[in-house]
């Protein structure tokens, strides 16, 4: 997700002008605004801006340099085990993988990136290769979304700015508008999508055989995303424009009045999936999150681009219905769209970082500033901002995929208000890049924010929109070959010429915009401003906002913040009920529950059964209350089945070849040494014989004061650990027997012990999958002595290396790294309660949320059994969703503070290879090779301080 570059601006515009003024200069001029900024921070030097730019341009080249040695033509990198990713060649992520059409997704992604950093040979060359290699007819389902704003975004803003580069005179010469073309043959691949009632488009598409034909396999679909049908405009009606074919934007068009005319028409929302037959809401939560967020940026962007008033009428009309039922500052929460005085849930998820700079675009500064900060302190705590997160800032889903969103909108913020305070939260945004996800072969998403686990993943938008923002940030106008100025960001951040608002305007602009409710006016009042305006006579303005919001992020688990909305006109009445305060044996909370419609049953087993029937409450208020404590229940439930679990723990390889920079993520048991309340376990690695560790080992004298290596199989973990204790060992690591496994696409396990006393283990124990002990295996394979390090969370790479022998590659490139000053990482305290749900030997009693007549509510008594073999708890990472509309509702009544970690996983069938011109063969880099990369990965070493994990 992206904002604008902008337009010039003059003087202000009047307050409350007419539409037809309040034009580009009313949402975008804000940008423009550079000269101002708040007291309280001190000026970036220039050298330092520079130092800051240059180190952004490194860490491209170390992301895209091995994009291109390692995975190329294939669609992404894999940064730990340096290949390729090739769809049907790796486990299914499910509809991760819809992204990939064996289309080279990363380097189309990334043309208009290299232009921005100026690195214009690259770009020239990138451009010869996509003309050369890339096939857009493969034998492929994907998403129409994904492909739209990354491939069809990215081939238009390799146009846009190949035109630009040729006009110069210097670069780009040979150039004749190959990429349009074959943006236009994508464009009419993507045609038949449309192919529906609504005009909303499918889901998904064949790029060979399009929709519905037995080879297509796809087509079935009923229900798509808000922000899949509405964000098409931009990349569509840019292809119209620039081709004078008429047919895209006209499709685009009418999909985004069909969502206009779908609103809820009392709230003016719009939910977050929709049938795509019959225009009928499916999920009817609404927030500016997953599944909706672009759809309002869009909006905004297309009025921009296209000049057309009716979608900053739609805009604005929305923003007023987000501030009215949403926005709580400095919180967004999602709500129900036919009762948006009720939230849907208690979290908030990582794509709404993009909205402060959405509000930037639209010149509501304050709240802007107040969720930016909100999120910034977030990530100040959990060093990356995690997918999802409680309303009391307590991590909700732990991965972290280096979404660009947060820095999106430091960007737009910064050049709003020119304060330098956001030059200092983009400098962490970079420091926790290169010391946390920076590894050998790229950069690596994070599997786990607690742990520091890394994922086998670099997205293409890594490349394409988060270097981008983050130079942009730093850079300073001369240092940019072309006016950024002249183009507008899509959601990708693919750059689109704002002439194109006056090229073959050939459709017909009907302003479909009506029935509106009536709108607060103070939305409307913002136009192009002034200093006075943004910051009225107060140069601490900024600041007095950041200020109360310092604090709102702690280490403590407080009672969550969120707003209990209690209608004005209820003056007197008593805050509803909250689940958290629930008795069973209060008389007034009986009382409360009656009213509400909820009845409290006890059952013979001695288990308590809650029922609502809203009929049955005392008016509609009540009934709304009493589905927030249903909701809330559920909500418990899921913590109270997580309290006696332990979280993920970490196993960093601290020598060769890895020194600390690949951490894996690993199953915790739940018997031997607690790593989280015990200092880590350190050592050199060595295979126990026999191998599965069910007997007496063999060559006790090899894994005396090691950490042993034990395949799983064959006995009780507890028994494997028996065995390596006696023989010496100080820890050790059971390896997934079934090849193939991994963290990636497997919920983790938990070791259970045998059903007996286990206090006799005394070494720590994980468990690894199969894919993260073969990068282990590897590495010992490689060189005989590896050393590793069992901790509940990554440790910080400079205390782990200091006093050991560095490579001389490493020494020699970095001179900083012998002087520099090392700290202890800090020993949190804190360390979170487990986020996921896990069982012993038994499935657990899941919720039932089908949809009946009533909402029920049961407490289930928990029992654990041992399992014959390997007694495994499996780490769940099913969903506790819950639907306003959904009504017969169970869970249990205890619940704890705690965190959830929900991780949806899916299988998808896999696809063939459908280009034979191109080799899409794994490349799988020997360790040499890979070390031999390093001499250009070392500004990570320059980034250690203090490990805040």
């Amino acid at each position: 997700m992206s904002g604008a570059g902008g337009r010039g601006c003059g003087s202000p515009v009047p307050q409350r002008a007419p539409w037809s003024l309040v034009a580009a200069t009313a949402a975008f001029c804000l940008v423009s605004a550079t000269s101002v900024w708040t007291a309280g921070a001190e000026p970036m030097s220039r050298e330092e801006k520079q130092k800051l730019g240059n180190q952004v341009l490194e860490m491209f080249d170390h992301a895209y340099g091995n994009y291109m040695e390692h995975a190329y033509p294939a669609d992404e990198l894999m940064p730990l085990t340096c290949r390729g990713r090739v769809r049907g060649q790796e486990p299914s992520r499910g509809d991760v993988d819809d992204a990939l059409g064996k289309f080279s997704l990363t380097l189309i992604d990334s043309l208009d990136t290299l232009v921005v950093l100026n690195k214009t040979k690259e770009f020239e060359d990138a451009v010869r290769k996509v003309l050369k290699d890339v096939n857009l007819d493969n034998d492929v389902v994907v998403s129409v979304f994904e492909t739209n704003i990354r491939v069809l975004g990215g081939l238009l803003g390799g146009h846009s700015l190949a035109i630009m580069l040729k006009e110069k005179g210097e670069y780009m010469q040979w150039y004749n508008d190959e990429l349009l073309q074959m943006a236009k043959q994508l464009g009419y691949k993507l045609l038949p999508a449309f192919n529906t009632t609504s005009g909303l488009p499918y889901p998904r598409i064949n790029l060979k055989f399009g929709i519905r034909k037995p080879e297509a396999r796809t087509g079935t679909e009923t229900d798509t995303c808000t922000a899949c049908a509405g964000t098409l405009i931009l990349e569509f009606a840019a292809l119209s424009r620039f081709t004078g074919a008429t047919i895209f934007e006209e499709y685009a068009r009418k999909a985004l009045d069909f969502l206009w005319e779908k609103r809820q028409r009392s709230s003016n929302l719009v939910g977050v999936t929709i049938n795509i037959h019959t225009g009928d809401w499916v999920r009817k939560d609404s927030g500016v999150g997953a599944g909706i967020d672009s759809y309002y940026e869009y909006l905004l962007k297309a009025y921009v681009l296209l000049g057309d008033d009716s979608f900053l009428e739609r805009f604005n009309t929305h923003y007023d219905a987000i501030m009215r039922y949403i926005s709580q500052p400095p919180l967004l929460l999602d709500v129900h769209i036919h009762k948006p005085m009720l939230n849907a849930r208690t979290w908030m998820d990582a794509l709404l970082a993009f909205f402060p700079g959405l509000q930037v675009l639209k010149g509501d500064i304050r709240p802007a500033i107040e969720t930016h900060e909100m999120l910034y302190q977030v990530i100040k705590k959990h060093n990356f901002l995690p997918e999802a997160f409680t309303t009391d800032f307590r991590v909700h889903w732990a991965q972290h995929p280096l979404r660009p969103e947060f820095a999106e909108s430091t960007y737009f913020l910064y050049k709003a208000t020119g304060d330098p305070y956001y030059l200092e939260v983009g400098k962490t945004l970079i420091e926790n890049l290169n010391k946390y996800a920076r590894v050998p072969c790229g950069f690596a998403a994070m599997k786990d924010v607690r742990t520091g686990s890394h994922e086998d993943r670099m997205d293409s938008f890594f490349l394409a929109e988060m270097f981008k923002y983050l130079y942009l940030l730093f850079a300073d106008k001369e240092d940019i070959i072309f006016d950024i100025e002249d183009y507008i960001f899509t959601t990708e951040a693919h750059l689109l010429p704002l002439w194109l608002s006056t090229t073959n305007q050939s459709i017909a602009k009907k302003n479909t915009t009506s029935e509106y409710t009536e709108l607060d006016d103070s939305n409307f009042d913002w136009t192009c401003p002034n200093t006075q305006i943004l910051f009225p006579n107060d140069p601490l303005y900024a600041q007095s906002i950041r200020e109360p919001l310092k604090n709102v992020v702690d280490k403590s688990c407080p009672r969550g913040i969120i707003r209990v909305r209690e209608e004005s006109f209820r003056s007197g009445a008593k805050p509803p009920l909250r689940a958290r305060d629930f008795m069973a044996t209060n008389p007034e909370h009986l009382e409360i529950l009656k009213k509400m419609g909820v009845s409290l049953i006890h059952l013979k087993d001695g288990r308590v059964q809650l029922v609502q029937h809203a009929i049955q409450a005392a008016s509609s208020i009540d009934a709304e209350d009493g589905l927030r404590f249903m909701q809330e229940m559920i909500e418990l439930s899921s913590q109270q089945q997580k309290e006696q679990q332990l979280p993920p723990r970490a196993v960093q390889i601290v020598s060769h070849p890895f020194f600390g920079r690949v951490v894996l993520t690993a199953g915790p048991a739940q018997f031997g040494l607690d790593l989280s309340k015990h200092k880590e376990t350190r050592g050199f690695v060595a295979s126990s014989k026999p191998y599965n560790g069910c007997s007496e080992l063999t060559n006790p004298e090899a894994v005396m004061g090691k950490i042993a290596l034990i395949q799983r199989g064959q006995c009780m973990f507890a028994e494997k650990a028996r065995n390596i204790q006696n023989a010496g060992a100080i820890g050790g690591i059971v390896i997934d027997d079934n090849e193939g496994s991994s963290s990636d696409t497997a919920p983790l396990f938990q070791m259970a012990g045998d059903g007996k006393d286990t206090d006799d283990i005394k070494i720590p124990m994980l468990f690894l999958f199969s894919k993260e002990g073969s990068i282990i295996l590897d590495a010992v394979r490689e060189y005989e002595e590896v050393e590793v390090l069992l901790s509940d969370k990554a440790k910080d790479r400079a205390a782990i290396l200091k006093g050991k022998m560095i490579p001389s590659y490493i020494i020699n490139s970095n001179p900083e790294m012998e002087n520099e000053e090392q700290s202890s990482p800090e020993n949190d305290s804190q360390n979170q309660s487990a986020e996921q749900v896990s069982s012993s030997s038994q499935e657990v009693d899941s919720v039932d949320q089908e949809s009946s007549e009533e909402n029920s509510l049961n407490s289930y008594p928990e029992s654990l059994s041992p399992a014959d073999m390997d007694n495994a708890a499996s780490i769940s990472a099913s969903e506790q969703t819950s639907n306003p509309t959904e009504n017969h509702e169970t869970t249990n009544l205890n619940g704890e503070c705690t965190d959830l970690d929900n991780q949806l996983q899916e299988q998808s069938e896999t696809e063939e290879d459908s280009n034979p011109n191109v080799s899409w063969g794994k490349k799988v880099q020997p360790i040499d090779s890979i070390l031999a990369d390093w001499n250009e990965d070392i500004e990570a070493f320059e980034m250690m301080e203090k490990d805040e994990l």
